[in-house]
Parts: C-alpha cells; sequence; structure tokens
C-alpha cells in the first residue's frame, strides 16, 4: 500500500519492528505524503503530520483547538467518549485564548526550572532508596516497576500534597482514562466518576487545612484581575497533574535506560564522560520511537499545512516522535547522539500548549541517569533488546517491563 494512495488510510498509531525502533512508515511519509490520512483506534479518521515544520506549526496555530468535542471531530480511543482527549477532565481546563494563558500562569508558577532544582535534592533521595530496594530484591529486575513508576508518582503527590498510599489508585485511574483500547465505556465512567470524588474531597480537605503544596496554594492563588480558580478547574487540574506527572514521565524513564543500554558503547560512554548526562536525556526525549499517539488537534476551518488544505472539521495528528526523525531538521536523525547540540526536539510540545511540566521531567529524569551511573555502573539490560515489549494501546508510549542486572 502507498502511503500516498487517498483511498488507503494507513491504521495509527504505527509501530516499529521492536519496542524501541521507529516505524519503517515514517520515512515514506514525510518524503512523499506528510499529510496522510490514517484510521484512529477508534475507526474515525484524521489527517497525520510526520514533518517537523508541519507539526511546529500546527502545535503554534491557535486556530487549532484543543477539544475534540465538535460533532465531526474525530474520536481517538475506540470507546463510546473517544477517551482522555474527549473528556470532561479535558475540556473543564481552560483550552483557548487569555483563559488557558491564564490557567497556565496560574499553574506554571509552580513548575519553573528555579523551583524544580529545588526539588532536586529530595527526588534524588528518594531514587536512591528506590535503587537500594532494587538491589535488595535482587537481579533481574524490573526497573519499571521498581523505579520508573514509583518514583514520578511519589514525586507528584509530594507536589500537590496527596497521600503517596493512594499511588495505586492514581495509577489505576490513569490508566483506565489514558487506554486507548483496553476498558468498556463504563469502566471509563467508573474511573472517572471515582478520581473526580476522590480530588473533590481532597481539594475540599486543603480549604480547611490549607498546605504549601500546589494544590493548598492555587485554591486561595489570584490572578493579577483578581480571578481564582472555580471548584471545577481546582479539581479537575489536580486530575490532569496527577495523570499528566506520573504516566509520561514513568514511560519516559523506561525508555530511556533501555534505548542506553541496548546500544552498551552509549552507556559506556556516559560513565566515562558524566557531565553528558543532561544532553543525553534530551537526545532520549528526541530519539523515542514510541511516544504514543502524539497531540491531536482540531479545525473548524480552512487551514494550509506542508501543501495541502486542510477543510473544516479535520482532526489532525500531529506526531511529535516522527518531527523528531525528520532528516531536515537533525542532521543523522536517525542515530542517537548522546552530545547533541542544539537539540530543538519537540517531545515537549511547542506554542501555548507545551508541556506545563517539562521542567519537573527533565529534574527527574536527569536524577533517575545520574543516580543509576553512579549507584548501579554496571547495569545492562537482562534480556535483547528486540525482546522488550512496548504498552499496548495507551495514549502515551511506553515499554511493558525494563528487565535489568547488574
Amino acid at each position: 500500500m502507498s502511503p500516498s494512495d487517498p483511498e488507503q488510510p494507513l491504521t495509527y498509531p504505527m509501530h516499529g519492528r521492536t519496542a524501541l525502533a521507529a516505524p519503517e512508515e515514517w520515512e515514506r511519509l514525510r518524503q512523499q505524503c506528510p499529510v496522510a490520512r490514517v484510521t484512529l483506534p477508534s475507526g474515525d479518521e484524521a489527517a497525520l503530520l510526520t514533518r517537523y515544520d508541519d507539526v511546529r506549526q500546527v502545535l503554534a496555530d491557535p486556530r487549532f483547538g484543543r477539544q475534540l468535542t465538535a460533532d465531526d471531530a474525530a474520536r481517538i480511543a475506540e470507546n463510546e467518549s473517544g477517551g482522555v482527549f474527549n473528556s470532561e477532565m479535558a475540556t473543564a481546563i481552560p483550552q483557548q485564548g487569555e483563559p488557558h494563558q491564564r490557567w497556565r500562569r496560574m499553574v506554571g508558577r509552580w513548575f519553573t526550572a528555579r523551583r524544580m532544582a529545588a526539588l532536586r535534592p529530595g527526588i534524588e533521595a528518594m531514587t536512591g532508596r528506590l535503587v537500594d530496594e532494587m538491589r535488595e530484591h535482587g537481579h533481574p529486575a524490573d526497573l519499571k516497576a521498581h523505579l520508573a513508576f514509583p518514583l514520578p508518582v511519589r514525586v507528584i503527590c509530594t507536589l500537590l500534597g496527596v497521600p503517596d498510599a493512594d499511588r495505586d489508585r492514581f495509577a489505576h485511574w490513569s490508566d483506565t482514562l489514558l487506554n486507548l483500547t483496553r476498558y468498556t465505556q463504563d469502566e471509563i465512567d467508573t474511573a472517572q466518576t471515582e478520581f473526580t470524588a476522590y480530588m473533590t474531597a481532597h481539594i475540599a480537605e486543603k480549604r480547611k487545612h490549607p498546605g504549601d503544596d500546589l494544590l493548598g496554594e492555587l485554591i486561595t492563588a489570584e490572578d493579577a484581575d483578581g480571578h481564582r480558580m472555580s471548584e471545577r478547574e481546582l479539581v479537575y487540574t489536580g486530575q490532569a497533574l496527577l495523570v499528566a506527572g506520573h504516566e509520561t514521565t514513568a514511560n519516559m524513564i523506561g525508555k530511556m535506560v533501555a534505548m542506553l543500554l541496548a546500544d552498551r558503547r552509549r552507556w559506556e560512554r556516559l560513565l566515562a564522560e558524566p557531565a553528558l548526562v543532561r544532553s543525553a536525556v534530551e537526545e532520549a526525549l528526541r530519539f523515542d520511537a514510541n511516544a504514543g499517539i502524539g497531540m491531536p488537534r482540531y479545525i473548524d476551518e480552512p487551514a494550509e499545512v506542508g501543501g495541502t488544505v486542510l477543510p473544516p472539521g479535520t482532526t489532525v495528528v500531529c506526531s511529535m516522535a516522527a518531527a523528531n526523525r525528520d532528516e531536515s531538521a537533525f542532521e543523522a536523525a536517525d542515530e542517537m547522539a548522546l552530545d547533541r547540540s542544539p537539540n530543538p526536539h519537540l517531545a515537549f510540545g511547542a506554542g501555548p500548549h507545551s508541556c506545563l511540566g517539562q521542567a519537573l521531567a527533565r529534574t527527574e529524569l536527569t536524577t533517575v541517569l545520574d543516580v543509576l551511573l553512579r549507584r548501579l555502573p554496571t547495569l545492562e539490560l537482562a534480556v535483547p533488546a528486540a525482546d522488550l515489549r512496548r504498552l499496548q494501546g495507551l495514549a502515551v508510549g511506553g515499554l511493558s517491563e525494563v528487565p535489568v542486572r547488574w
């Protein structure tokens, strides 16, 4: 099937031959069909963008909205509601214009690089304890279960002032809301109802006993015009940060370590040149070929992208991972260069909807890599890299497990 054949939409998301490999279709699409018709897990059709310039253009263009609730917008997931992109959590937070910018300013005060640097000692201590527990467990061990998942959820729980003891419930709720294929609509509705009730009760408790955590401050925070967040905004902001704050980073920690160990020369170079840790993290973010569904957008007016005029009512899927392998933007794009600089990758998006928590994610990723290199220099994969298994059906890409030994 030719990717440029208008009668034959591709099935999306598409996968490489192994869990870490890039899909072969990406290069053909960038060359022959930069705006490709694809069929989503829901069965609905969308336009897929794979070129760097096109993805960056759409992510920065305010005409391409983030809400997918229009009657002619594509549903992403195969359940009735269309998944997390169509959920109440996605629609309760302002998505466009000044209301969205106001929301970002209020929440973004907590996610500055300066604040994240202040959190680093605590994150480093948590990482050290988890590595100690993994060593006590013995090898082979699943680095994802022992470190990659527990760390981000503990960090975000601390940041939001919610009990770390509830982390298994958060993991279940976020997996249910982010999965595109595994759960029924009833299961998704139940998870959403439980999650909303939990966060509503948590906000109410915070009002009685304010703390110095993010949610405690947002309850009383005002912007320059005296605006405060509504109860609904507070509840869904807490939900969104819990889901986004641990699921994506947890999966990225596992993928980053797997990528670095898949070719042992990468790990050896970092042991010899630990100053490269920061640029290695950025390169892992760029090189990640298993990044999930990408960023969906919807437009209700004609717009030209990549030489194609998109009609009103088009749902566009921006594949940041495919864009990050575009040779026109990155020299030797299919090679993992640990010292790549500059590295203007799109792993965190671009424009007004770029990832609010990227400073936190970078802090966690660099801290984990620093600690592992120092504490487990002999770390290696316990299975061939080609045998690693990708998670199925999740909106964000990941590996089922990352077996390691040392």
